[in-house]
């Protein structure tokens, strides 16, 4: 089979990439250094500038295995190049596929050494060298037998959870050296250039290399005061530059990077030896030190119990406990996510390690470097996702724009000094400099004024951007996502009351657990947790805390008291007081065991899991023969494991009513095991074979109330149009009530239930749409004292989309439906992500899926979360917010030390008042270049020009000022419904720009002809041999005048309400303005000799004629600002220029979905079956269940998809 040249990696990922091969060609090679040497470097420079330019001029395209380098295409359209390396691997049998090239041959290892790495020996085969590169901190690795490369793996695929416990017995350090040339050291360096190196790669952006010709440029035409305060300016631009970029990295490695350890590793046979701990790799089996330690690497636990802080990469500062990875019989294939409680992430901070006797706590590393957890978020940071906003793709566009215009200004040029018959020199030096005046080069500089502006009032604010460019973008947000728990509500849960079961009916609500009988229910209360003893406090899930301390039993851990449990038990629960212990055994009286005190151990804990939505344990009482399991999780969880007959019949009811009033419910149940079931069987057992045919026991009810600030903040982003949407990982029903409690579900507003089901033993996937309560107001009242299906029976309707109020309505829907309707209805998701409002029991891959899928339907999409679990969709989104300070909100743009949304409105002003900055500075740079374009030209015709001290004057002194306090305006005090414009290519802008292109150039020309016009006017007649024919009154009058030009620009571009604050609140920028137009007054009427001499302008002592000419500088203020004020601003020229376009339908995509919706009168279907496929015939599929009596299978092609 023929190797192709092209192959793709990581495909259908957002690290895709096109991978081409490339093989160094001598010829072209010398072809390349013979074209650097020809133009002097500057071939090298477009070389260095374009990546695939270069590879292509110096190699040539081959299959992609002879390839010795590789032109690597991302999915965001940019071009990497990186060398292809091959290393030999002598003796040793590597463990994948993945990792070897070459043929094979003889081992020279010992029996022992094999014996050491039996799961690395898959393929029997041994290599002699192998083939990789490098990029972004990943290894890609040849696989000769699929004829690609691959992301080089670790253990953490195609790993049975058995071999870890069977096969990794330790490895011999020669076994791991070989290794290590293949995985490189176990480390997460960030590099800090050197000085020198970043001075080179900042010189060589296409900004300053401009600047470093517009400077020679200068210095050759003479004009050496304006080159020299140019070079001043950029030079300290670049140190700064530097300062910052190298400052960030050092703050950046000293966070992040690995801090090199001594570790005890197993070399096999139960022999260990401490090594250092860059040196591990894959398969390594470590001992994690009983004091607790930082981990250097991702790695499977199989012995022993580790207490671990998570905060580094979840942002939850509540320790978690990791378990052994058990013994399963089956062939479960290992996942660290799948299997996350059994992992240890790098990173993270071990705090303690419990293990049994004198066994030791050991895991197995399964990842290194930058391929482990805290790697992947590191190299996030690193190479951030790109992200496009049109406000900076039209700034390029209108760079191209003004170069064009400098190629027809030079054109005039040239013209203008071959008609004058000028020097070959003169003739380039002038058409060149027109490039230098039409294309600023302080343009890209003075576009970032809103955005520092900005960052700095945010800092004051107690919110900190990493990301400044994502400023301007928080401007346009239409879309917010909101973590609920520890974000729109308060972090801690209250107990306000337990629900027990007796005869399969609700007791009433027993607000003091502690005061229960001691029976089952206080148990599991007790038991089912994840609580530990750190330095003598206990510590753990605050909803556990909560749990354990209302029933005032004591936790213990391993002590001289526990020796009854054979010091095999690691913790033990009991109440404060001894009491007789409760008995369920009837064969056994109370008497039997009276006096004994009450204790249960924890024999086993099933970690909770985020995808089973519980945890469990396995218990012993003391003093019973048999072991229990207590359960604790999702009440529609639980109850689908316990037995039917221990539920009672008003269990949906029940739970309806109290997640309807916003409560935290979670069930509990337990049974009693076989008493032939004996410890070490209880630690190999699996979770699936005891969590069955539990009795459920009740309900314990948790209280989470709103942060006083969530609902004003709410109400305020509804008052001005922007969406709210909630993402959590709670109960779906809790979560509509607290989106009701806070505004996200307006009074009166309809929530639709979208429950979706896979297809199943045939039936195709459908989708159920109910509401979530009641809709009329005796069903309200019957909802307070018996809900039932019936109740709905009446609800099932189509809304009609025709009425206006029918829009007032909401999707609410789970991880579980979100994850159907996204695999089997993918014409449904744009639907219900445009009316989606609360998405309940989302995982944290689920919430990222939901924030790119919003994106993709033109949203900008902020996301607010307090770090747990939000990391994903925090870097997803266009601006992500967090409310945690630990280190995973490193990867969010912004992160806010005030632990409410209050930052999310403050962000939004900040951003609108910047990217209005952004607009205003670029509208006044762009009409200072056509200002002075237009004076240039004017006195290129004249063979005059201004002179080195008037450009001096105008770009430093005044242009320079002004565009820098523009932006020190602050954000309006509130948001309105008008989102600020976001593309400068708009008609309005366009329009404003050419206007006063035109109104400034008319009125430049009707200063220079009423010159003219003067009797005393002498034309400007150049003296032989001089080239600067400066003191004139041509140069006079247009340096005067422009100069008043750029002032009144800058007053016109500086829009206050209602997204900044009025103008008479930027003092430094009106000071500047007044006394800068107080300069030019006094330059126009009475200069005084010196500044005349200085600035080379011809004394005119006619001073009527300079009134006259203050006055057509009052009326061009005018013009211009009525132009900018009443007529470009106006909603009469929007609907002008929109008729103009024949705009029929909307741009952004939501609002096209949202067009539809309303010409669909049947949708959603309220009530109605969804199904995945037409049923034949337009039949309902009566075998499908849960079709209740009158349902409708509608014949709408967006619901039969």
């Amino acid at each position: 089979m023929a190797v192709p040249t092209t192959i793709t990696l990581n495909p259908s990922t957002d690290e895709e990439l096109y991978c081409t091969g490339y093989l160094t060609s001598k010829c072209r090679l010398v072809l390349h250094y013979i074209l650097s040497v020809c133009t002097l470097g500057l071939w090298l420079l477009l070389m260095y500038w374009k990546p695939e330019w270069e590879i292509r001029s110096k190699k040539l395209k081959c299959s992609i295995n002879k390839a010795d380098s590789v032109l690597l295409k991302d999915s965001f359209g940019a071009y990497y190049t990186e060398c292809v390396v091959v290393t030999s691997i002598e003796n040793i049998t590597l463990f994948s596929q993945y990792v070897y090239s070459g043929d094979s041959g003889d081992l020279e290892s010992s029996d022992d050494e094999l014996n050491d790495t039996t799961a690395l020996t898959r393929n029997n085969r041994t290599t002699k060298s192998i083939r990789y590169f490098d990029h972004k901190c990943v290894r890609y690795i040849w696989d000769p037998c699929k004829n690609e490369f691959a992301p080089l793996p670790g253990l953490d695929r195609d790993v049975k959870c058995l071999d870890f416990h069977n096969e990794y017995k330790g490895m011999s350090s020669r076994v791991q050296n070989q290794l290590r040339k293949v995985y490189d050291k176990n480390s997460i360096d960030i590099e800090v250039k050197p000085i020198f190196k970043l001075f080179i790669e900042e010189v060589m952006n296409p900004f300053y290399i401009f600047q470093i010709a517009s400077i020679t440029l200068w210095m050759t035409d003479s004009y050496y005061w304006y080159a020299a305060c140019i070079f001043l300016i950029s030079s300290i631009s670049i140190g700064v530059s530097l300062y910052e970029t190298r400052k960030q990295r050092i703050t950046l490695r000293d966070m992040v990077s690995s801090h090199h350890t001594q570790i005890e590793v197993c070399r096999g046979d139960g022999v260990y030896e401490e090594t250092d701990s860059c040196d591990l790799v894959p398969g390594d089996v470590i001992v994690v030190p009983s004091k607790g330690c930082v981990m250097a690497c991702d790695a499977v636990l199989i012995a022993g119990n580790c207490i671990v802080n998570e905060s580094m990469l979840t942002g939850e500062s509540v320790p978690v406990t990791k378990t052994p990875l058990a013994h399963q019989e089956d062939s479960e294939i290992y996942s660290p996510i799948e299997h996350k409680r059994h992992t240890l992430f790098s990173g993270t901070q071990v705090i303690q390690t419990r293990y049994y006797g004198s066994s030791k706590v050991c895991a197995v590393v399964v990842r290194t470097g930058f391929s482990t957890a805290k790697g992947d978020l590191v190299r996030s940071i690193l190479f951030p996702k790109p992200m496009g906003f049109q406000f900076y793709k039209d700034s390029m566009k209108f760079i191209g724009f003004l170069a064009c215009l400098a190629g027809l200004g030079m054109i005039y040029s040239i013209a203008v000094y071959i008609r004058d018959k000028a020097t070959i020199s003169k003739t380039i030096i002038r058409a060149l400099d027109i490039i230098t005046i039409a294309v600023p080069p302080a343009l890209p500089a003075a576009m970032t004024v809103g955005t520092v502006y900005a960052q700095n009032r945010l800092k004051k604010a107690g919110i900190f951007c990493i990301s400044p460019p994502r400023i301007n973008i928080c401007g346009k947000l239409k879309l917010i996502c909101f973590d609920k728990t520890g974000t729109l509500t308060e972090d801690g849960l209250d107990l306000w009351g337990v629900v027990p079961l007796q005869d399969k009916r609700f007791l009433p609500v027993e607000q003091d657990p502690s005061e229960m009988p001691r029976g089952p229910f206080l148990v599991a209360m007790a038991s089912c947790h994840s609580l530990t003893m750190i330095d003598g406090e206990l510590t753990g899930d605050p909803l556990d805390l909560k749990m354990f301390e209302s029933t005032n039993w004591l936790l213990e851990e391993p002590g001289s008291d526990t020796s009854k449990f054979e010091q095999i038990v690691p913790t033990i629960v009991k109440p404060c007081t001894r009491d007789t212990y409760y008995s369920d055994d009837r064969n056994q009286t109370a008497e039997t065991v009276i006096g004994t005190q009450m204790e249960v151990g924890i024999v086993r804990q099933f970690t909770f899991s985020s995808a089973l939505q519980r945890m469990s344990v396995i218990t012993r009482t003391l003093g019973r023969a048999n072991m229990e399991i207590y359960c604790k999780g999702a009440p529609e969880k639980i109850a689908n494991m316990c037995r039917k007959d221990s539920i009672p019949e008003d269990f949906q009811q029940t739970l309806h009513r109290y997640t309807m009033q916003g409560f935290r419910v979670i069930a509990l149940a337990w049974k009693p095991l076989d008493p032939k079931l004996t410890w070490h069987q209880s630690q190999r057992i699996s979770r699936d074979k005891v969590e069955v045919d539990l009795l459920f026991l009740g309900l314990i009810i948790m209280q989470n109330t709103l942060k006083p600030e969530t609902t004003p903040v709410i109400n305020q982003l509804n008052d001005a149009n922007i969406r709210t949407v909630m993402v959590t990982g709670d109960n779906m029903l809790t979560a509509v009530s607290v989106a009701r409690d806070c505004g996200m579900v307006p009074p009166g507003d309809k929530v639709v239930l979208v429950d979706a089901y896979p297809s199943d033993s045939g039936k195709p996937a459908r989708i159920e749409w109910n509401y979530t309560e009641p809709i009329d107001q005796e069903e309200e009242e019957a909802s307070a004292t018996h809900i039932s299906q019936s109740t709905y029976k009446n609800n099932y309707q189509s809304i009609d989309m025709s009425d206006p109020s029918s829009q007032n309505f909401h999707f609410a829907i789970t991880g579980k439906s979100f994850a159907v309707v996204r695999n089997s209805f993918p014409k449904l998701m744009d639907r219900l992500c445009l009316k989606g409002t609360v998405f309940a029991r989302m995982s944290p891959d689920q919430k990222s899926q939901l924030v790119e899928h919003l994106q993709d339907m033109s949203y900008i999409v902020g996301m607010c979360g307090d770090g747990a679990n939000d990391c994903g969709a925090l870097k997803a989104a266009h601006a992500g917010i967090s409310l945690s300070e630990a280190e995973a909100s490193v990867a969010s743009p912004f992160t806010s030390n005030q632990n409410n949304i209050e930052c999310v409105p403050t962000v939004i002003r900040e951003g609108r008042a910047a990217l209005v900055t952004s607009f205003g500075v670029f509208k006044y740079m762009a009409l200072y270049c056509m200002v002075q374009f237009v004076s240039v030209l004017m006195l290129y015709s004249k063979q005059s020009n201004l002179g080195d001290l008037q450009f001096l004057y105008i770009d430093l002194v005044i242009t320079t000022t002004v565009a820098i306090l523009m932006g020190h305006t602050g954000a309006y005090s509130h948001i309105v419904r008008k989102q600020p414009p976001g593309s400068l290519m708009k008609a309005n802008n366009l329009f404003s720009i050419c206007m006063h292109v035109i109104a400034t150039a008319a009125f430049q020309a009707g200063v220079y002809f009423y010159l003219a016009s003067q009797p005393w006017f002498v034309h400007n007649v150049p003296k032989p041999g001089d080239e600067h024919s400066i003191v004139t009154y041509e140069t006079t009058v247009i340096f005067c005048y422009s100069s008043y030009q750029y002032l009144m620009l800058a007053f016109i571009f500086s829009k206050g309400p209602p997204y900044r604050k009025h103008i008479w609140t930027n003092i430094p920028f009106l000071l500047a303005i007044l006394f800068l137009t107080g300069f030019n007054t006094m330059l126009l009427l009475h200069p005084f000799a010196p500044i005349e001499n200085i600035l080379q302008m011809k004394h005119i002592p006619y001073f009527f004629f300079k009134l006259t000419v203050l006055g057509l500088v009052l009326c061009n203020f005018l013009v211009g600002f009525i132009l900018e004020a009443f007529l470009l601003d106006s909603a009469i020229l929007t609907k002008l220029c929109n008729s103009i376009k024949r705009k029929k339908h909307p741009k952004n995509k939501y609002k096209r979905i949202e067009q539809e919706m309303r010409m669909d009168p049947d949708w959603p279907p309220v009530g109605q079956v969804t199904f995945e496929e037409p049923i034949p015939g337009g039949q309902v599929n009566n075998a499908i269940s849960d079709i209740l009596p009158g349902d409708i299978v509608s014949n709408d092609p967006y619901i039969n998809s």
